[in-house]
């Protein structure tokens, strides 16, 4: 089973990144973290590990409305949220990677059939939020 869904497009990192945000917007998500892990790996790893990644974001998507439910059914299921959505470009790369953690994992690990409504739904979201980001692409 893949554990995520990717799309990719040939669309400078920075636009790929203002377009995902728009695109989990519009879904209902909002971004509650960000993590930078090219500047992360500079800083504590050196330069020639930051290069080696390339641009990397990491950005910690959450719909406050699904969140709710799923923590609602299964309080321990917050170790799975927010959902992760990572926009990627290794050095030298034309092309930028969008990728969504696939809720299905959640669905698989937790016992309560609440989860599994959740994840569908968020699925559905993500999924549209990707779509948007191709089209957006294809303009």
């Amino acid at each position: 089973m893949s554990y995520a869904h990717t799309v990719t497009v040939n669309v400078p990192f920075d636009e790929a990144v203002r377009m995902a945000r728009e695109a989990l917007a519009d879904q209902g998500f909002g971004v509650l973290t960000e993590i930078d892990m090219q500047s992360t790996f500079a800083a504590k790893l050196g330069q020639e590990a930051a290069d080696a990644v390339g641009d990397y974001l990491i950005l910690g998507a959450c719909n406050p409305a699904l969140a709710q439910r799923a923590v609602t059914a299964d309080p321990g299921i917050g170790a799975l949220l927010p959902c992760n959505v990572v926009v990627r470009r290794h050095a030298g790369a034309g092309e930028t990677t969008v990728e969504a953690l696939d809720p299905a994992i959640m669905a698989q690990l937790s016992t309560k059939p609440e989860i599994k409504q959740v994840a569908i739904e968020a699925d559905a979201r993500l999924r549209a939020a990707l779509a948007a980001v191709l089209a957006g692409a294809a303009q």
